[in-house]
């Protein structure tokens, strides 16, 4: 036992000494979220020069609507040119070419290639009364149509103006309406609970985005982050001490497994210093903004325990896989293949975060390589899990790793001296039955 918690003192050392670190511990949160703090700061700042659309109005009822209302947008959203934040619509009405459309259609294209227009638009002759045909479609061409967002004003504006032309030729006058076209959101509510002290039923509350996606999402990735720091470098590290003979000098005083299991407790250690540092700056900067009402307080303890559990399962397979690498390109070879179980529950975190006590979203949580990310992702959603299913998914992924850490250290045992043997599938299965 002190022979292994030597092995674990030294790999903990050797990990929080370096700069590299002090810097992942630092720069890893960045590149974690850096997309939505990118999207916040620029958001409406990317391009605010002022767009030309040409208007091709083949039904005759838009092109002064689009005009009119391009230049109420410009007047109210354009006043302060000092704090200019959005681009001016300019339009350009160019009257159809009956006679020959194609042709029309790709010399505007070539116009907007050339980037004297930004999109054009063209309206259909049917649009008022649609019968599913062509000649209801109302065209959007850009180079980036799919995701631009211009062409949802233009959208707005025309459905608009077709939907007060139809309540006209209906004989409804839209003048004694105004609100006729008033949009009302659904506000998303939580549930009414009542005190438990009083038995005063309370008011819900709005739902918040933030608690609902950015919470459990964050939870997620953090985990994601502790297994990629404490346990993905258990493979290269090994491989690196048995091609350097390292693995054999430290043998000749401790046996394969004790060996092992100092190293993946020294990832814990390292996993364990690194989540702490990340709740307390969390704690502190919710609690300095007044978001600390965010933190999840009754999922940490669990976030501790599968931490550790999520250590052991994944270091103790990538060190053995790294016990039977002889050279760096074999490690890289099988780095991708070991990592797919981590970055597998990544691809369902919105269906998962849409529906989290569906069946789907229940029984994929519950399988033990996925239960440390996708469990706590549901317990952190305000609906969260029952509490059969956290020491369901607990108990099962405990259990899961015993047997891999038992797996593992055969593996590693009959491995981690064996020179020139390449990875196979084959040599796997068999150490782990022969040791």
């Amino acid at each position: 036992m002190s022979k292994m918690l030597k092995v674990t003192r030294r790999e903990y050392l050797a990990t929080v000494r370096t700069k590299g670190f002090i810097i992942g511990l630092l720069v890893a949160p960045v590149f974690m979220g850096g997309s939505g703090i990118v999207f916040a700061l620029m958001e409406g700042r990317v391009d605010t020069a002022d767009k030309q659309f040409a208007v091709v109005d083949r039904s005759g009822l838009m092109a002064e609507v689009i005009t009119a209302a391009a230049g109420e947008r410009n007047a109210a959203l354009l006043a302060e040119a000092s704090n200019r934040r959005v681009p001016a619509y300019l339009i350009e009405i160019v009257p159809p070419d009956e006679a020959d459309p194609d042709g029309q259609r790709f010399a505007l294209s070539e116009r907007v290639r050339g980037n004297e227009l930004h999109a054009f638009i063209e309206i259909g002759p049917g649009v008022l009364h649609p019968t599913g045909s062509e000649r209801d479609r109302i065209g959007y061409h850009a180079p980036n149509a799919a995701i631009d967002e211009n062409r949802g004003w233009f959208s707005s504006v025309i459905n608009n103006e077709l939907r007060r032309l139809r309540l006209v030729e209906a004989g409804v006058n839209t003048e004694q309406v105004p609100d006729l076209f008033a949009w009302i959101d659904v506000a998303g509510m939580g549930l009414v609970s009542t005190d438990e002290a009083t038995g005063e039923i309370g008011q819900a509350e709005q739902a918040s985005e933030l608690e609902t996606i950015l919470v459990p999402i964050a939870v997620m990735l953090l985990m994601f982050l502790m297994i990629m720091m404490a346990a993905v470098p258990q493979l290269q590290a090994v491989m690196e001490e048995k091609s350097n003979r390292i693995a054999e000098v430290i043998l000749g005083s401790i046996r394969p497994f004790d060996f092992m299991m100092g190293k993946l407790l020294g990832g814990v250690a390292v996993a364990l210093t690194a989540w702490t540092v990340y709740l307390t700056v969390a704690v502190v900067v919710l609690r300095n903004v007044h978001l600390e009402r965010f933190i999840p307080w009754n999922i940490l303890p669990w976030f501790l325990l599968y931490v550790i559990v999520a250590i052991f399962m994944y270091g103790a397979l990538l060190a053995a896989l790294g016990a039977m690498c002889n050279d760096p390109s074999e490690a890289q070879n099988v780095t991708f293949p070991a990592m797919l179980p981590i970055m597998i529950p990544l691809f369902f975190t919105m269906p998962i975060l849409q529906a989290p006590n569906a069946t789907f979203a229940t029984l994929f949580s519950l399988i033990p390589p996925f239960t440390p990310t996708l469990l706590l992702m549901r317990m952190a959603t305000p609906e969260g899990v029952p509490g059969w299913q956290v020491w369901a998914g607990f108990g099962g992924s405990v259990l899961f790793t015993l047997l891999l850490v038992w797996i593992s250290g055969r593996v590693f045992r009959g491995a981690i001296l064996m020179q020139g043997t390449p990875p196979k599938l084959k040599n796997f299965v068999r150490w782990a039955i022969g040791g």
